[in-house]
């Protein structure tokens, strides 16, 4: 077995497991842990990446020309075993491709390349999703990194908030109990571009924000420090967390899950992007620690 492995720059020093590419310790150049230990009180993940699909289909079941399948929620990716492809004191570049196994429940030829860089107190992580087959790849992609709540910079957990660098008035979504998006929509929580973050918000679920007009946040506690978040080419954004819990998870999405009710082709599904034969297509995500608010 492949061990996790460790990158480092002048400011942070990042542990990732070859089991579903995810995230397993960021640390900063004083000691800080900033990412979600997965005490399964709460829960188990820390950065699972969300692939083919993001969030549940309904009934656990998909329709893909003309063929039904089953896969579970979030995809298969998150529990996957990827190749370590290449390492360097600063990254290291992960590959996930099509089996057996997962042709069963995805028929699709696919190559998943997840790479993780760090410079300074920045991270980058980047996966690219190619087509080596001969029929369009439809697919959604995640990232679901949980960082601390409290952060680790001395504000106190009522003190956490999200600001987001445009107004985002629009209402938002949120999910049914079997998982799916549900039809209802509510006020927009953020006032002006703050999100000021308390465990009713999540009382049902992920606060879903379709079509977020900010591509970049920062999280941390007000006035103080936090994390500057950023997804150029993510047009979803789910914030979760279960009440009570030490960690918020910022989560920029290509797709969600199916609306409450909805039977059609995967291909049709919104927010599923199709990448044509020999093509391919990026999904990217930073984030820097300690900046100042």
């Amino acid at each position: 077995m492949t061990a996790d492995v460790v990158i480092a720059s002048s400011g942070l020093t990042v542990t990732v497991s070859p089991d579903g590419a995810e995230l397993r310790r960021i640390v900063d150049d004083e000691g800080r842990d900033l990412l979600w230990d997965g005490d399964p009180k709460f829960w188990t993940g820390r950065a699972p990446l969300l692939f083919p699909i993001v969030g549940a289909v309904a009934g656990g079941r998909y329709r893909v020309d003309g063929a039904e399948y089953a896969l579970e929620k979030h995809g298969f990716a998150r529990r996957s075993r990827f190749e370590v492809v290449e390492t360097g004191a600063d990254f290291v570049l992960f590959r996930l491709t099509d089996s057996a196994a997962t042709r069963a429940v995805y028929p699709f030829a696919f190559s998943l390349e997840m790479r993780f860089e760090v410079a300074g107190h920045r991270l980058a992580m980047t996966a690219t999703l190619t087509n080596p087959g001969e029929v369009s790849l439809p697919a959604s992609f995640g990232f679901h990194p949980a960082l601390r709540w409290p952060l680790p910079y001395g504000a106190e957990r009522g003190e956490h908030v999200v600001r987001f660098d445009q107004l985002e008035p629009e209402a938002v979504r949120t999910v049914t109990p079997d998982g799916l998006i549900a039809a209802e929509r509510f006020p927009s929580p953020v006032e002006g571009h703050m999100l000021v973050l308390r465990d009713e918000l999540f009382a049902v679920d992920a606060v879903i924000f379709e079509d977020v007009r900010s591509r970049g946040l920062w999280y941390g506690g007000a006035g103080g420090t936090g994390v500057r978040v950023d997804f150029a080419d993510m047009p979803d954004l789910g914030i979760w967390t279960k009440p009570g819990a030490g960690y918020l998870c910022i989560e920029p999405w290509q797709g969600m899950a199916d609306s409450d009710g909805y039977a059609g082709d995967f291909r049709d599904k919104p927010g599923v992007v199709e990448v044509a034969p020999g093509a391919a297509r990026v999904f990217a995500m930073q984030m820097e620690f300690g900046v100042s608010a």
